[in-house]
């Protein structure tokens, strides 16, 4: 790490994502110089403290970027379509962590196991990928160098957290009040644009955001495209289906994929992972040693178990990955870009 310290900036630092950030910042030891903690005019003036100081939240303006050199951006995407790019004119480089600038042909979607040299094309932005397509593309990359990936499917099994810390005290409240046979109101779940609403405890919703004509969601169209421009698999056969559980925090996905080259044995399939950057391996069937959210929560890598060959295709192959959808899904991924940036000599 270079001993150089920069000016960050943390946007949406009362959020949980944004405490998330400023959590890997310090456990990391990122090379702060200075530190500005940006958030609504609701929230300014509150008090934060990092690595036993004391910061005061300032409104997030354009002028509170100037002579910023890093923004962490995660206050919702229309403050990023608001604010990146006055930061960007200022001289900071963002990493947003909102579907903002995803798709953008001009914007870099990083994650950096899986594809570090796309920043090498940054024009000022960065873009954070969805949680759930985060550790499902750092499971894949290293099998997919070595036997050419063909095709996905997947279905997510997606913590409350994911909708932000409002759902999870919803969880809680609801669980309380179906445990104690009390009446409640459903107010977060699915999507908090539309109308109707179900009960989160004790259920399984098969809807994360908003539902496009095609019949998939924009959760599960994120996972498909993100994935295709992260892998620069323009051709992958995708798809995913994607579902809330009563869940805090640990995103959790049963994934198939098929393979161009190779018969590998599921031993061989294991060694590949056992070695891949940010991968945790955690298959002991005999043992019934597999990943958990509730495990993996708080961890920053992605872990896989569960690995099996498809009983029909010699090709094909089902895996089960969990992640801390607030970590690698989300402030600990956005922290490993920064770091790339200075690795690069981009920052």
């Amino acid at each position: 790490m270079s001993q150089k310290s920069f000016h960050v900036a943390v946007v949406g630092a009362t959020g949980a994502v944004g405490q998330q950030m400023l959590n890997t910042l310090s456990e990391k030891n990122f090379p702060i110089g200075k530190l500005s903690l940006l958030a609504s005019k609701r929230s300014a003036g509150q008090v934060i403290t990092f690595n036993g100081e004391s910061h005061t939240i300032q409104e997030a303006t354009p002028e509170a970027f100037e002579g910023v050199d890093l923004a962490l951006f995660s206050a919702g995407g229309s403050v990023s379509k608001q604010l990146a790019h006055e930061a960007v004119k200022r001289g900071a480089i963002v990493v947003d962590n909102t579907s903002a600038f995803r798709m953008d042909p001009n914007v870099p979607l990083v994650v950096p196991e899986v594809n570090e040299q796309d920043l090498l094309k940054h024009n000022g932005i960065i873009a954070n990928p969805n949680c759930s397509t985060i550790q499902m593309v750092v499971a894949l990359q290293p099998l997919h160098e070595k036997y050419s990936l063909k095709k996905v499917i997947v279905s997510t099994y997606q913590a409350v957290s994911g909708a932000g810390a409002k759902a999870v005290e919803e969880l809680k409240e609801q669980s309380k009040a179906v445990l104690n046979d009390e009446p409640f109101e459903a107010s977060i779940m699915p999507c908090a644009s539309d109308k109707k609403h179900y009960q989160i405890a004790f259920n399984a919703v098969p809807q994360i955001d908003k539902f496009e004509e095609n019949g998939y969601t924009f959760e599960e169209l994120k996972m498909m495209n993100e994935t295709k421009k992260i892998m620069h698999l323009q051709n992958l056969e995708i798809a995913a289906t994607c579902v809330r559980l009563p869940v805090e925090t640990g995103h959790s996905e049963s994934l198939y994929a098929e393979f161009e080259n190779g018969n590998p044995s599921v031993h061989e399939i294991r060694e590949v992972l056992k070695s891949a950057p940010g991968v945790t391996l955690q298959d002991q069937p005999e043992e019934q040693i597999y990943p958990m959210p509730a495990l993996a929560a708080g961890l920053p890598d992605v872990f896989v178990g569960r690995i099996r060959k498809d009983l029909d295709r010699d090709n094909a192959y089902h895996m089960w990955v969990v992640s801390d959808n607030l970590l690698k899904g989300a402030a600990y991924n956005s922290v490993q870009i920064a770091e790339s940036l200075i690795k690069l000599n981009l920052l």
